[in-house]
């Protein structure tokens, strides 16, 4: 059961998202970079030059367009031919799209997403890539809609800190994923810890409704859901400096607590894997 806090999350979330692709089958671009959070207006510094030219020729103008992400987990993710991936609030399809060209015609990547207004404009993106190893889920990463042992890779881009409940959404990932399967996806990751109404400031400011986790309790997380060799890379930094102009206009002296925020709100490449044998009951290993 969710809480009331995690609904309030979701919903606003939803609302963002939806809002979001909107914008793009209106204007063509998810980015309004003027009033409103980084989440409401896809602006810098969250989700500018995540893709290189290579990676933007192979999509849809409007699954560019519609870019939410802080990382770029395709590309780390190292995905093989063959292999099926799934990837965790989706989006647009941007990264669904780039992993069904690496998996090839013998692999698959499934793209869920709980927004119908994003999942619209996902298939109208898979339509005019011509990818017929693609599909889109309606549903919520709390509660994935697939049966257990049954994806190769889980990649996200900057989705899981959005949740309400990620403990939940990191058991979920564990239960879908074939033994050996790997957990790689980009998330806004806090490192250390930051004052309470300065980090509730640089969330809105990077983006995350919810609330990023700290390097720290992800592993945590990640470890209690029952993986192993966990591991953060961090791929960018967000600083005082780049967030001067939005801070000072919540009443901050960026001075005065530059301190308390240089280098600790990061997106990073979070790695882990499923083991490779995992014993259900007593004496079924070997």
């Amino acid at each position: 059961m969710h809480t009331d806090v995690e609904a309030d999350v979701k919903e606003v979330v939803r609302e963002k998202y939806g809002q979001a692709a909107m914008r793009v089958k209106s204007r063509g671009n998810a980015s309004c970079c003027g009033a409103g959070t980084a989440l409401e207006t896809s602006c810098d510094p969250i989700s500018a030059n995540l893709y290189d030219a290579a990676q933007e020729g192979e999509l849809p103008d409007s699954a560019l367009n519609a870019s939410l992400g802080c990382g770029n987990p395709t590309m780390l993710a190292e995905l093989k031919p063959g292999e099926t991936v799934l990837d965790l609030g989706s989006g647009g399809g941007i990264d669904v799209l780039l992993s069904a060209r690496r998996v090839g015609p013998t692999g698959k990547a499934y793209g869920l997403d709980m927004t119908d207004e994003m999942l619209a404009l996902a298939e109208e993106n898979r339509r005019e890539s011509g990818l017929t190893n693609v599909e889109f889920l309606k549903g919520e990463i709390e509660n994935l809609p697939l049966p257990d042992n049954s994806m190769d890779v889980i990649i996200s881009n900057c989705v899981i800190n959005l949740s309400g409940d990620k403990p939940r959404v990191l058991k979920e990932a564990f239960r879908v994923l074939k033994p050996g399967g790997r957990f790689a996806v980009s998330d806004v990751v806090v490192r250390g810890e930051v004052p309470a109404d300065i980090r509730k400031n640089m969330e809105l400011w990077i983006g995350c409704v919810a609330g990023a986790l700290r390097d720290a309790e992800y592993v945590e997380m990640l470890a209690a859901a029952g993986f192993e060799n966990i591991d953060i890379e961090v791929t960018r930094v967000y600083g005082a400096g780049e967030a001067r102009d939005f801070l000072a206009g919540h009443g901050l002296d960026i001075d005065s607590i530059a301190k308390d925020i240089e280098g600790k709100f990061v997106s990073g490449f979070v790695r882990a894997a499923k083991p490779a044998t995992t014993c259900c009951a007593p004496g079924c290993c070997g």
